[in-house]
């Protein structure tokens, strides 16, 4: 291996086409049910929250789709992103593995989330669509979707997540900036919200509360309005394949290959627009021995301690029901800084392969976290989002292991995303005042009580 740390692709290489792990999957994604009939949805039944460009993509079975030239040339103004070798994080932990990072922070909007913004503002402005409205937690799909809507002419109304609108408030200014009506959630906008204000009026809100108020909003707005999500369902996780398949490339032009994948997991976009293109060498037997870590936080461990059962999306119940580990739709997490974590579920292909054995997952606290983004901070120079801090720790971990059994392995995860508007969050920690949460069962098992009853479940 040759001592370069970047391996860049030019524009030239940018993917043609998103991958469709569900080409290769050796079994059936559960149907989403209808949460009135809890029958499987029809094209029908998804028309009033997405183009139907979009509902073809969510069950389509084709290995790759076109991804249109106009996403393409929007995609240019950052992608393909950097792969990194992590070298001086490789001293600091004196660990015979190679540690590697591919770099989502570039993006204008900071994250990985555009990959998936910018196709869904195009298919919406395809179908004519006029308003979106979508909810966020950290601020970081609210902002890529900001962006996106701006490029298209598309008005945008974001449901935020109030500890985070109130702990984030430049990721607030920063979707300002792009056009975005940002209101904290729970808001008195909705239905949904004005119920829940009502009963608590200080609710630190939820990412299930925010998208209660985002769908609400589309199908009773009386302007042509749909709905767009930064994570968990199908399309969403197909349009961050570009990332994983550029990675794929690099990793060629690096002359390795992985050994250990690792991604930060709350909706399960990110993780799996790194890894699925890997995934599905393991699938088709050409990447036997390959490890795949999920890394979700100690404070909302949906893979690691949820029940496997069909549950909605959201709070009060508006959503699809979809099959997936889950804490329970009025789970309501600790706020933890890590804001893009925050969730109760999981997108179904990733509970699928964790369900078969095919990826692996891992819990970690607030505090461990944070201690791994100092130092990839003060060794890489890059401050992480803390969302991205999580698959820092793990790979930290595992290349510790190397250290200690006296083996080089290949350790790669995804950088999703940097964390200059989580410097608050940075200066709590290195002044002592972060705690740790550890969820008691307790509040998993209330949530669990409210379960809806699905015979096919």
């Amino acid at each position: 291996m040759s001592d370069q740390t970047k391996f860049l692709l030019s524009e030239h290489d940018l993917p043609k086409a998103w991958y469709n792990i569900q080409a290769d999957l050796p079994f059936a994604l559960p149907p989403v049910l209808h949460p009135g009939t809890k029958q499987p949805v029809t094209p029908d039944d998804l028309a009033p929250l997405f183009p139907m460009a979009l509902i073809e993509q969510e069950v389509s079975k084709e290995r790759y789709i076109e991804i249109p030239e106009p996403v393409r040339e929007i995609y240019k103004l950052w992608r393909p992103t950097p792969l990194y070798r992590a070298r001086r994080l490789e001293q600091a932990l004196q660990t015979p593995a190679k540690i590697f990072y591919k770099y989502e922070g570039v993006s204008p909007a900071g994250s990985h989330k555009p990959n998936t913004a910018v196709a869904q503002a195009f298919y919406n402005k395809e179908a004519g669509t006029k308003r979106i409205t979508t909810e966020t937690g950290a601020g970081q799909w609210g902002s890529a979707l900001a962006m996106a809507c701006r490029m298209f002419g598309i008005e945008l109304k974001v449901y935020m997540v109030r500890v985070s609108y109130d702990q984030k408030p430049y990721r607030r200014a920063l979707m300002q900036t792009w056009g975005a009506h940002v209101v904290p959630s729970p808001s008195p906008d909705t239905n949904a919200g004005r119920a829940i204000l009502a009963r608590d009026p200080n609710h630190p809100g939820s990412l299930g509360i925010a998208i209660s108020e985002a769908v609400e909003d589309a199908v009773t707005n009386p302007i042509p309005t749909k709905y767009a999500l930064g994570s968990v369902l199908n399309h969403v996780l197909l349009h961050q394949t570009v990332i994983g398949l550029e990675a794929k490339r690099q990793f060629e032009l690096a002359g390795v290959y992985p050994d250990v994948l690792i991604g930060a997991i709350g909706g399960g976009s990110n993780f799996a627009g790194f890894t699925f293109p890997f995934i599905g060498d393991k699938l088709k037997g050409n990447a036997p021995n390959l490890r795949v870590i999920a890394v979700e936080p100690a404070a909302a461990p949906s893979l690691t301690r949820g029940v496997y059962a069909y549950d909605y999306g959201d709070t009060s119940m508006m959503t699809p029901l979809l099959k997936m580990y889950t804490l329970g739709h009025n789970f309501v997490p600790a706020p933890i800084h890590a804001g893009g974590l925050r969730y109760h579920g999981m997108a179904s292909s990733v509970c699928e392969l964790y369900r078969h054995g095919i990826i692996e997952a891992r819990a970690v606290q607030q505090l461990a976290t944070f201690e791994a983004g100092v130092l990839f901070a003060r060794t890489e120079g890059i401050v992480p989002a803390p969302e991205a801090a999580h698959a820092i720790r793990v790979a930290i971990d595992e290349a510790i292991r190397c250290r200690e059994e006296g083996i080089s392995r290949v350790i790669a995860f995804n950088l999703c995303g940097h964390g200059h508007f989580d410097m608050a969050a940075y200066e709590r920690y290195l002044a002592g005042e972060l705690q740790d949460y550890e969820l008691p069962q307790a509040e998993i098992d209330r949530a669990l009580a409210e379960l809806p009853q699905v015979e096919s479940a």
